[in-house]
């Protein structure tokens, strides 16, 4: 795990994600260099400078970008103005969920996103799913080289990732290669879901995954019979449950498991295991629609996977990093021992050797992600090779 700031855990998981969604190393030091005594400060002081320095960097990128963009240098454009998404993403999830200006902030980052997949020709469509008289907000990433109807896996979030930050790190379009198309997903508790159309997240995965699938059997692009899914960190647990009360659902994989984040919560009341978020307790209570900490306790309650994996029978891959501090390993263990009617079951430990140690291998994903890429086009009879 790359150690800018020496004690300060979620900064370091922060620029850690920012590097994976293709942050470039000088402008890391640029931003990051002034902030060493802020790193030590409280929550509030701190993020405020964090934020301070990243959005900062972020105009940067847009004056240059809009240099680029009026000599007709459309590319190196959309390049500046996709990292500077990527840099108020990154900020924007340090932030207290009620921060002045945290809602602005989100929405420019959604508008320098779209503008940079459009200007660099990214392989990359925003869609919208039908839900609850409103929507869900996703990212369609295409097949490459596949003639007919492709094999897809849907992608979603964690308790504070994005689709934006899904895609940049880079799974779909090393399915894309494999040919499997992607579809990221907002789901409710997260992203445009949890800030734009007031959709909190709720235990039962199953009732929005279900109505993503209803939607891809719309698409002529989509083979219906390979419809498969993938969460990452807290998507650890969303996954595993819709797939084992979606029979739609070809396969699932955890990206960092996550098979009893009850009992997480109050470890975490215990002082023990890293937070992801600053304001953490305010965080999830937002996340989750709860209105104090009592409340958010009582749904926590239903948050985990006894009772449910032994319904699945398609394959499943889990898989988990060696050091997660966390989500301990014994969750991925449990996990994986209660898959016991998967005909294709699989625990992929993530060690020093190939890396991606860390909590849902944000440290280094590259292996990782290949080796979940793999199994997913293996499953699905697509290509690991040319």
């Amino acid at each position: 795990m790359f150690k800018y700031f020496p004690t300060n855990y979620v900064w370091n998981l922060s620029v850690d994600l920012a590097i994976e969604m293709g942050a470039r190393i000088g402008e890391i030091e640029e931003m990051c260099a002034p902030l060493q005594e802020a790193a030590k400060q409280p929550d509030k002081e701190g993020v405020q400078a964090f934020r301070d320095t990243w959005a900062k960097m972020a105009d940067k990128l847009c004056v240059l970008a809009e240099e680029d963009e009026s000599k007709g240098r459309l590319y190196s454009a959309g390049e500046k103005y996709g990292r500077a998404a990527s840099y108020l993403i990154t900020c924007e999830r340090l932030q207290a969920h009620n921060a002045p200006g945290r809602l602005e902030l989100y929405k420019r980052e959604l508008e320098l996103f779209q503008k940079g997949i459009t200007l660099n020709d990214e392989n990359c469509e925003r869609v919208e799913i039908p839900y609850e008289g409103k929507h869900l907000s996703a990212l369609y990433v295409r097949a490459e080289n596949v003639d007919g109807p492709a094999p897809i896996l849907i992608q979603v979030n964690g308790l504070d990732s994005t689709k934006e930050m899904k895609y940049r790190v880079g799974l779909p379009l090393w399915l894309a290669k494999r040919g499997v198309s992607s579809l990221i997903v907002d789901q409710p508790g997260t992203g445009e879901a949890l800030r734009l159309q007031g959709f909190t997240a709720r235990y039962d995965s199953e009732h929005w995954a279900s109505k993503v699938v209803d939607y891809l059997e719309t698409r002529d692009d989509v083979d219906s019979s390979r419809i498969g899914m993938e969460g990452v960190s807290l998507g650890g647990y969303y996954c595993p449950r819709a797939v084992a009360n979606e029979p739609r659902l070809a396969l699932g994989v955890c990206w960092g498991a996550n098979h009893d984040w009850r009992d997480v919560q109050k470890r975490r009341l215990e002082k023990e295991g890293d937070f992801p978020v600053p304001h953490y307790w305010a965080h999830v209570c937002w996340v989750w629609g709860a209105k104090d900490m009592d409340e958010f306790m009582e749904i926590a309650e239903n948050v985990h996977l006894d009772g449910q994996l032994e319904k699945i029978k398609v394959p499943f891959l889990v898989t988990h990093g060696s050091k997660d501090s966390q989500i301990p390993l014994k969750w991925a263990e449990r996990t994986y021992e209660q898959l016991v009617n998967s005909p294709k079951r699989e625990l992929k430990v993530f060690t020093e050797r190939e890396g991606g140690v860390q909590h849902s291998s944000f440290d280094n994903s590259i292996n990782a992600g290949h080796y979940i890429a793999d199994w997913v086009a293996e499953t699905f009879n697509a290509r690991t090779a040319k």
